[in-house]
């Protein structure tokens, strides 16, 4: 295999140390830089024309993926109001960035893995933790426990070097199943009406159950997209229906574009007292 084939199957850009590893000595390096096949960066980078964007602009400015930038690498879920801009962690006693990018001059609180271009899981939980709101950053580090395998006890025995993360890591639950699902919990929390999550009734999860009668069911974006699903959500309503309890049920677009009328409508569940027993 030749070495701009090989740096295409490992994501169009790899640190020199890795291709010496797998093999690619020096003057084949050198050669295929001067044959156009490879591009060298900053010394210590190989790309070629199939190099992301962001992986490619971490290299330029020796540092690596942060905050946002590394939840998106890693398929975090995202809310749609988040800058666009690269975030980028960089030693504080390194060079300076290109203006494009935002900077994150930290000292990392893990290694990062490998020789990647992407800082680790917990330095990008701490970034976060400062650079969205505490909603939007709760409901990321929701999606990052659930992606990455998290452990709760784990996170709480990081040394987070601010108050942000450590009460993002204090009150980080576990249990959503989306970020809508977290955006819910945190902007009702204060109603102090009893929020569970992810309840198993009549056999099934539930969302969310509020008070001891009241199921919330939220349909993502993408979710429930068939027939058949959509057929067995339908049943499971009838079924809690049937046994006492009220449900609602909301969409991605009514709880990301319309909270309003979301919120309003909670707010008369409750009045009408739905969510206590009988």
């Amino acid at each position: 295999m030749e070495l701009h084939e090989w740096i295409d199957e490992n994501g169009g850009i790899a640190h020199r140390r890795a291709a010496d590893e797998a093999g690619f000595a020096l003057r084949t390096r050198r050669a295929a830089v001067r044959d156009g096949l490879v591009e060298r960066i900053r010394h210590n980078w190989l790309a070629t024309a199939s190099a992301p964007a962001d992986l490619r602009t971490a290299a330029e400015n020796s540092g690596r993926l942060a905050c946002v930038s590394a939840a998106r690498r890693r398929g975090w879920w995202m809310p749609e109001d988040i800058d666009e801009r690269i975030h980028l962690r960089l030693d504080p006693n390194g060079a300076s960035a290109d203006k494009a990018v935002l900077a994150h001059w930290t000292r990392e609180l893990a290694p990062a893995p490998g020789y990647g271009l992407v800082e680790s899981v917990e330095d990008a939980l701490a970034h976060i933790a400062v650079c969205l709101t505490s909603e939007n950053a709760r409901v990321v580090w929701e999606s990052a426990i659930r992606v990455e395998g998290l452990s709760l006890e784990a996170l709480r025995r990081v040394p987070w070097p601010t108050r942000a993360a450590a009460a993002c890591a204090g009150a980080a639950s576990g249990l959503s199943d989306s970020g809508l699902e977290t955006i819910f919990v945190v902007k009702l929390e204060g109603w102090d009406v009893g929020i569970r999550q992810q309840v198993v009734i009549a056999g099934r999860r539930v969302d969310l159950l509020v008070g001891d009668r009241l199921v919330v069911q939220i349909d993502g974006y993408a979710h429930h997209s068939s027939s058949q699903q959509r057929t067995k959500d339908v049943a499971l309503d009838a079924e809690l229906v049937l046994r006492g309890y009220t449900v609602l049920r909301f969409t991605y677009a009514q709880v990301i574009h319309d909270w309003d009328s979301v919120e309003r409508t909670m707010a008369r569940a409750i009045a009408a007292g739905f969510h206590r027993a009988a």
